[in-house]
Parts: C-alpha cells; structure tokens; sequence
C-alpha cells in the first residue's frame, strides 16, 4: 500500500461544509465514550466493541431519531460509522498495551474525520480534483495522479485541510545505491549537529522550536489579559481570544511543517544514498526526563527520524539495524578497540591514551556503530539482502560487516 495526502483548496462555503463534519464525528465520538464510561460493566459483561455496537444501534435508533439532534441527519452517515470504529480501535490499543484509555476529544484540536464507500472503491480521474464518498468534489492545491481508493481521512491543521488515502501500489525500489557499504549514523545535539555519518558527513540541526521561542512567547504575552475561556468554570472565551487561538495554531503549524520538512529530506536523501544503514538506540523517555535537555530531545524528535528512515530504507531497497542501546559506542575507539571508561559527556573530542588517536566524539561513535557486530544488533529492517553473519550480499560475494567483536 502507499499513501497519498494533499492539502484541499476550499472556498468558504465547503470549509463550512468540513468543520460540520470535524464537529460531528467528535460529537459521536465523545456520545460514545461517554455511555461506555457510565455502563457498569460488571453488569453488561463483553467486550469492549461489542458493547461499542450496542452504543451504536441507540445511536442510529434513537438518539438520532430525537428532535434535538435533527441536525444529524443532515451529515454524513459514513462518519458517525467511522467514529464508532475509531473508538473500537482505540480500547483495542489499550488492552493490547499499545496505548492509554480513550479521552474525551476536544473542540479546540480540530483532529479529523473518515468517510468510505460502502459501495467499493472510488476511481479518481487524477489532476486537480479529488471526489469523496458522500460529501462530493473537491478541488486540490496538488495534482494527485489516476488511483482508486475506498476510505478517504480529512484533517485540519491550523487553517488548512488535508485528505490522505492509500492505494493498492508499491514504491519501485533504486536499482543500486551509491553507497553499498554499511555505514553508522550517531545522532546527537551538540555543536549544532543533528547527526553524523561514519564517513565524515555531519547533518545540522534547524532548531525549528528554539528559533520560533521567542515569537511565541512575544504572541503570548501580547494576549495575556484576555478572555481565554475555562471549561472546567464555565467561563467560554472572547471573540478575540478565538482570534488569538486561530493564530496560534498557525504559528505551532509552520513550526511542525519546517521541522517535518527537514526530517523527510534527510530520511529520503539517506535511504536513497546508504544501502546498509546502522543505528543507535536510544533510551528516549530517559533523556526527556533531564529538564535541561527536554525541550531540545523533543524538538529533535528522534523516534520519528527512526520511524521514517525505516520505512524509506525498506521502500528503497535497504537495510537499517538497531545497535544495542548498552553498547559502548562513545567510548571504544574505533581505531583499536580500548575502551575509554572515564568519559565526561563535556569532552566532545576523543583521545585514545592507548594509539593516541584524535578524533570528534560523534564521528568516532558513528564508526564503532558501523563496526557493530551481530551480537549487538537487536533489530534489522529493510528489503536489502544482510545474511546471518552480517554480511551484504549484494554483490554477490558479500563484504564483512566488521572484522571482529569489540566489548
């Protein structure tokens, strides 16, 4: 599957149009989490999407059928269907441990909605329209090419609206990469570095959050006094207090853009360039608990740079295995191997007592993960032909990875 996201051109009209629908399909969410909050489930034993159904049935029964909510009618009925599947898919995360209870959604994040066809897949003739099921053409600010698909996500963003859908197509992977050799990737935030290379390259950091801190601070104190509202008092906020909200959302939008910007074209530019990629794990949520560090761990966001350069290596043709996060990297040295017990995360330059050897930290760091050996790899993705002895094969003859185990 490969996915498509676009951002719609709307006039005012269909905006209004896409903000009913972001409200209903919160709406029937939160109705539901909150009867399935108030059932006591000693009583009304079962799973938890089968009660969900029940949940459903009243909607669809009675609750729309009520002249007070006459309003529903007049939306789509593919979205209330996917907002009940949502909250399914929710308490089912949970109880697989792969996330917390549902929460009730709010007002002021717009989040998104669902709509599919119930009578297959939609063909869309490409160009500069897109037709969703139920709600009709819309134009698009890029040209999407000849697909079909069946289920259709609208999402808002600050002021913009965006549609994603997947299409049953596979990215054809690069024939060869320039570089076939497994490289080691060490990331960091020191001296305005994002990561290094085992070859020498080192990538900087834009800093979108830091860079953008003052300007948000200034916004907010020039709206200190007003009305912003307090749910919990009952106290709604002032026109100009939506005003500032609107811009707000805005200014945290192109700072998420620009630093979205800067991880897909270093994933892309990586998995395209590297055939057998080596990594660092990191134990993240330990480094966000250092106070000094948090802000700038979260600005980096690391997990997502891991999460896309191993889709991306995978749809290229590549290889990206995890190293151990207990292995030594920073402290062995890449030259003979001694391990260096007494450094200080201050020293940002390494030097060997044993070989004399002088080099930056980070670049020493990336050319032990290059030279990791099998017993430290813990995890291995990618479409690239690496055999059990860690060895490419691409050739034909196959390279070794490393020429022997460091501890």
């Amino acid at each position: 599957m490969y996915a498509i996201k676009v951002e719609l051109k709307l006039n005012n009209v269909e905006k209004t149009i896409m903000n009913q629908h972001l409200g209903f399909s919160r709406f029937c969410y939160n109705y539901a989490l909150s009867i399935y909050s108030q059932l006591d489930h000693k009583q009304y034993k079962g799973s938890s999407s089968k009660k969900i159904d029940l949940i459903k049935k009243i909607f669809t029964n009675v609750t729309k059928k009520a002249p007070v909510f006459a309003w529903t009618l007049a939306m789509s009925s593919r979205v209330y269907q996917n907002a009940f599947r949502a909250l399914k898919t929710a308490f089912s995360r949970h109880w697989k441990g792969l996330g917390g209870l549902p929460k009730f959604k709010k007002k002021k994040n717009p989040g998104s909605f669902t709509v599919d066809s119930s009578n297959g897949v939609i063909l869309q003739k490409g160009g500069h329209q897109i037709k969703l099921p139920t709600l009709g053409i819309f134009r698009t600010t890029e040209s999407i090419p000849k697909c079909a698909s069946q289920t259709y996500t609208v999402s808002k963003r600050g002021a913009r609206y965006y549609v994603s859908f997947a299409i049953n197509a596979e990215l054809i992977p690069p024939i060869q990469h320039e570089v076939v050799q497994p490289v080691g990737i060490d990331v960091n935030l020191s001296d305005g570095k994002y990561c290094v290379i085992s070859d020498g390259t080192m990538v900087a950091f834009p800093k979108p959050l830091k860079a953008a801190i003052t300007k948000l601070e200034k916004l907010q104190y020039h709206n200190r006094n007003k009305q912003l509202g307090n749910r919990k008092e009952k106290i709604s906020p002032s026109n100009n207090a939506r005003k500032y909200y609107k811009k707000l959302a805005i200014f945290h939008k192109k700072v998420a853009d620009a630093r979205n910007d800067f991880l897909q074209k270093l994933t892309t530019d990586l998995a395209r360039k590297y055939r057998h990629i080596k990594l660092e794990t990191l134990n993240i949520k330990g480094m966000m608990a250092n106070g000094k560090l948090a802000m700038n761990i979260a600005d980096a966001s690391f997990y997502k740079f891991k999460t896309l350069l191993l889709n991306k290596a995978d749809s290229h043709g590549g290889c990206v295995e995890s190293v151990n996060q207990w292995y030594p990297s920073s402290k062995l040295c890449s030259n003979c191997g001694n391990k260096k017990l007494d450094l200080k995360l201050s020293e940002r330059v390494y030097h060997c007592e044993q070989c004399n050897l002088i080099i930056d930290r980070d670049l020493n760091s990336a050319i032990n993960l290059k030279l990791a050996s099998v017993e430290h790899i813990i995890n291995r993705t990618g479409s690239a032909r690496i055999n059990a002895c860690g060895h490419d094969t691409a050739d034909g003859h196959g390279k070794a990875v490393m020429q022997g185990s460091r501890k």
